[in-house]
Formats: C-alpha cells, structure tokens, sequence
C-alpha cells in the first residue's frame, strides 16, 4: 500500500492503538516533537506497548506538529495530517526532484526549492511545496542561466550550484512585488474576472447541522446569491459543486485551476462545543514552516474580512493562514470564509435573516472590486457601493 493510500484510511486519535500509532510517534520523535524512540532493550526486540498507544502525550505532539503546519488543531491524524508528516521529513538535497505529469513529488524540500528559485529572480509559482510545471520551467530556467543541462530536475549538480549562489532580489518580498504587478496588469475593472464559488459540503456531507439550519444548505444559496451580483457587475463566475453533490477538496481546486480563475472564495460556517464561540474567520494559503504564503490572497483575506464585519454584525475572528487542500493547491489566490457560528444563538438568528445574507453577498462583492483598484481609487471599510448591475438589476434568489 502507497503511502498515500494509506493516508486516505487514516483517522488516529486518543485512546487508538495499533502500528501506525507506532509509526506516527516515530514520524513525529524525527521531527523533534518528541522524545526519539528507543525500538527494543536487550531483552526483546519489540518495542514497549507504550509506543503503540495513542495517549496524551502523543496527543499534545500532534497537535504542536498540526499548530506549527498551519492545518487544523484537532489532535486528529487524518489524511491531511498525514500527509503533512510524510512532506516534513524531507530537506532539500535529500532526494532528486523532478516534474511527474499526475503525481508530483511534494515535500518541504520542494518547498524550499520554491523559495530558494524566487529569490533568485525565478518563478516557480506559489510556495506550495508541490513540484508542479511552473516549478520545473523555473528550475530549467535557472540550469540555463547557469551553463547545466536544462532538464527541469533538480539533482546533484543543481543543488551544487544552488549552494553557491546568494540570494539576487533584496528589499522586499519577491513573490509579493509579482503578484502586486499582476494585480496591477489586470487592471480595476470587474468585467471580464472570472471568480469560482465554492458552496461547502453537499450531498450527503450535510456540514454543520443546528435544528432546521443545514451548512450546506445555507452556503449553497449563499453561492448562488453572490454568483447573481457578481455576474450583474460584469465577472464570470463557476461553483465548483451543485445543490445536491458531494465533492472532496482536491476535486474542487482541480476544477478552480482548469478554469484559470483569478480567484476562490470558499464559503462555510463553523460550530464550537462552547455555545458562546461567535464570530466570522476568514483563512487564507499560509505555511510558516517553508515561508510560503499566498500575498494576494493573505490581502483579499483581510479586504473581505473587514468588509464582512463592517456589514454583517458579526464578532471579528480576524484572518488566519492556513495550508488546507483548497488553499494550498489552487494555483490563484483563494480565501476560505467562515461565516459565523451555527452553534451560537446569535449568528444563528443572523444567518437566518435574509437581510444578513444580502449584506453578506454585498460585502464580499466590494471585496473583490477593492482587491483590483489601485490604493489612490480605493475607498474606506464599510462605504463603497456597487452599481446594482452594468445593464439592468438582475434579482437574487429567496430562501424559500
């Protein structure tokens, strides 16, 4: 069995026991999460029982490892976790990388490599730690500039030069200063956008249930509420699932970067076993572990953020990076919104309004034009309007 595979059946947690808890206390001893682990004593070759245990201790490991990789603090190693062990224990130098059409090599070496190339002057895309064609055309980029067999794979020889060369672009963010430039080509004007919503859960992935208010519900008439006014004002808009489908993270970014989209917005509520947790959250592609981030996307976080709170009468829960399957693998700036609490009284009776919804939809429209116009044309928080369409209102769906 792959590993990846093996990620996909994974779901450990306190009070588990069996091999892979073994093979997770170890993944985790590597990285220095904890203390290594001793395999055997002179008197037996299996390890103490201790080791395949899921207890506290391993369970507080997991989730410094889960807090220090942006995922989700839960203590819980599913597959995204998973994944994650498998990409740390790999340093750049530690294996030869190279494009695979289907399944790309991924790892913290790949997203060192990234960082290492955009400093440089070259561009690998986002710093994802995903080595995918725009990766290999920046690595054959660089083996040109320096005399080596322009290959696109990144061994021995590569890596020897990538030693002895310093850092070439200084005074400031490089990935920033291109994606500045890019916002700045595409110019101010909605028409001709294209934004891909994407409506959380579906089908039998029903989300956060509280009495009659279902997530998935909820966000899929959202969606289709903002596809309306985006539309009316000129953008092209995809969702990424329909009103009765099902459909995993890694589709839905597939289907975003086949559009070519210039952005993602993400919609979703949250629930919390505290009854008081209120507030609205938006995330963002954020990896403090390889430096990588998405600038544009870490902006268009903070824009729809304070739009939203300005508009929504919702707590501010402020922005947060985060390495989530959607935000990380889509190759445009994408933001995850969590639209207040289903399990707090008072977002619930505002999700419930149908006014709080079309303050909803407004906001992040306005967030999407502020996004484009350049900082002489912007206006404050909470007072840009929108014209109601280019030619004629269009109407916007009820919730029956």
């Amino acid at each position: 069995m792959t590993a990846q595979s093996r990620s996909a059946a994974y779901h450990w947690k306190l009070g588990d026991t069996g091999p892979a808890v073994a093979e997770i206390r170890e993944r985790l001893a590597r990285l220095g999460h904890l203390p290594a682990v001793v395999p055997h004593t002179h008197h037996s070759s299996e390890p103490p029982s201790w080791v395949w245990r899921f207890d506290e201790v391993l369970d507080l490991a997991v989730r410094r490892f889960q807090q220090d990789r942006n995922l989700t603090v839960d203590g819980v190693v599913g597959p995204e976790t998973y994944r994650h062990l498998e990409e740390a224990r790999w340093r750049l130098g530690d294996r030869i990388l190279a494009h695979t059409v289907g399944r790309p090599m991924v790892g913290d070496d790949v997203a060192h490599l990234q960082r290492r190339l955009i400093d440089l002057g070259f561009s690998p895309g986002q710093v994802d730690g995903i080595f995918g064609p725009r990766t290999a055309y920046a690595v054959r980029d660089l083996q040109r500039n320096l005399g080596l067999p322009a290959d696109g794979n990144c061994g021995p020889a590569t890596f020897a030069a990538l030693n002895r060369l310093a850092r070439t672009v200084v005074g400031g963010d490089a990935q920033l200063m291109r994606e500045r430039e890019l916002l700045h080509r595409s110019g101010p004007s909605l028409p001709g956008k294209v934004v891909v919503l994407d409506p959380g859960h579906g089908g039998e992935d029903r989300g956060v249930v509280v009495g009659e208010l279902v997530e998935a519900e909820l966000m899929w008439e959202l969606a289709l509420r903002l596809e309306g006014r985006l539309t009316a004002l000129g953008v092209r808009t995809y969702l990424t699932r329909g009103a009765d489908h099902a459909v995993d993270e890694a589709t839905r970014a597939d289907f975003a970067n086949a559009t070519d989209a210039d952005l993602v917005i993400s919609l979703h509520v949250d629930r919390h076993r505290n009854p008081l947790a209120s507030g609205l959250a938006t995330y963002y592609y954020g990896a403090d572990h390889a430096a990588g981030r998405s600038p544009t996307g870490e902006r268009f976080a903070g824009l729809v953020q304070r739009e939203l709170v300005a508009r929504c009468g919702l707590g501010d829960n402020r922005i947060h990076g985060k390495t989530w399957t959607l935000l990380r693998t889509t190759r445009m700036p994408a933001v995850r919104i969590e639209l207040g609490y289903l399990s707090n009284e008072h977002d619930r009776r505002r999700l419930s309004s149908a006014e709080f919804r079309s303050a909803a939809v407004e906001a992040i429209a306005v967030a999407v034009q502020r996004l484009y116009l350049p900082p002489g044309e912007d206006a404050p928080t909470g007072v840009l309007l929108l014209p109601a369409a280019l030619t004629g209102l269009q109407a916007e769906p009820e919730r029956a």
